[in-house]
C-alpha cells in the first residue's frame, strides 16, 4: 500500500523561505553581506519571536550547505 501524505516532505526548503532578505532588514544588515554568527545568535535568542524563528531557519540552513 503506497503512503500518502505521510513522512517528510521532499522539498521542505523552497517552501520554508516565504521571504526572502527579510532577516537582514530586520538586523539591519545589507542583503550583500552575511549575518555574522554572532548577530545571528543573538536573534535567535530575540524576544521577537518572528525573528527568532527566522534566525533558527538561517542556522538550520547554513549547517545543511556544509
Amino acid at each position: 500500500m503506497a503512503r500518502r501524505g505521510r513522512g517528510k516532505k521532499k522539498n521542505w526548503i523552497q517552501g520554508a523561505v516565504k521571504h526572502p532578505g527579510a532577516l537582514h532588514a530586520m538586523t539591519g544588515i545589507p542583503k550583500d553581506k552575511p549575518i555574522p554568527d554572532k548577530k545571528l545568535e543573538a536573534a535567535a535568542h530575540s524576544d521577537d519571536v518572528l525573528k527568532a524563528r527566522r534566525a533558527r531557519l538561517a542556522m538550520t540552513l547554513k549547517g545543511l550547505h556544509k
